[in-house]
């Protein structure tokens, strides 16, 4: 089981979880919504829950809920700019098989 973030998002998160007093790292899991099932929720940690796994990419801990690991399990988040108004994370998740048309949502 893997989670990962590019070398952009990491120095990202890094630069956030730094303005964030209580953060020991990035908490990443997924959440019912949308027209096809699933969404990504990302926030802060600020703690490890007894049913969390953890991860370090690029110096990142990332703490994921057990219910959520079977969706995402491999994911790679990236940090994109498109432009000077638009950047935000992209998620590369290998478990999607469909995702709504507005990309808010995805099934596995």
């Amino acid at each position: 089981m893997s989670i990962q973030l590019t070398q952009n998002a990491a120095a990202h998160v890094k630069n956030m979880l730094a303005k964030q007093q209580d953060a020991i790292g990035l908490r990443l899991g997924t959440k019912k919504a949308g027209c096809t099932g699933f969404a990504y929720v990302v926030d802060y940690a600020d703690a490890i829950g007894e049913d969390d796994q953890v991860f370090e990419s690029h110096g990142v801990r990332i703490v994921v809920d057990a219910e959520s690991l079977p969706r995402i399990d491999g994911l790679v988040v990236d940090f994109v700019k498109n432009n000077l108004l638009n950047e935000g994370f992209e998620f590369h998740n290998p478990n999607v098989k469909d995702s709504c048309g507005c990309g808010e949502s995805f099934s596995v």
